[in-house]
């Protein structure tokens, strides 16, 4: 339990790939526990669900920068491009939350909002840095041996 805290909760050295997935699969799973928790509670409300989202993002981002920039470091980067990532994912999060660029289209009965042209351009550019980010933390290998941020995490091992 200790080294999943350590792996959530700070920002030092490096992991690997495996650590970065353990700890992702972790936080998917605190996101979903919550998004049915919270879903319960906004009692269909879609305007509390997308509030509850914002909340459920913002407590996440902790540790999802802790894992990214450990990760990050492997690769040997300052995680410059992390920080867009996590800066766009709020960004999203709060103009749904707050509706705008969004209209409510009747969809058979049921309302659902619509995004404008320009969010969803928005939307697809950050849906390709999303996979970009995907690729550069979850698949690639890090750097070999040390590097600028501490000692390789495998060891050097493949």
């Amino acid at each position: 339990m200790d080294n999943i805290k350590a792996l959530l909760t700070t920002t030092e050295g490096r992991i690997g790939r495996q650590q970065w997935w353990i700890g992702i699969v972790v936080l998917i799973v605190i996101s979903i526990v919550a998004s049915i928790v919270l879903s319960i509670l906004s009692f269909g409300n879609g305007t509390v669900m997308a509030w509850f989202g914002v909340l459920i993002n913002l407590a996440l981002i902790w540790p999802s920068y802790c894992l990214g920039i450990k990760r990050r470091h492997d690769r040997d980067n300052n995680g410059t491009d992390l920080k867009i990532l996590i800066a766009g994912s709020v960004l999203l999060n709060l103009l749904a939350a707050t509706g705008i660029g969004s209209s409510m289209t009747d969809m058979g009965g049921v309302m659902m909002p619509v995004p404008s042209i320009w969010l969803g351009a928005l939307n697809l550019i950050f849906a390709i840095f999303a996979i970009y980010m995907l690729v550069q933390l979850g698949f690639l290998k890090g750097t070999a041996g040390p590097n600028n941020y501490g000692p390789d995490p495998l060891d050097g091992a493949a």
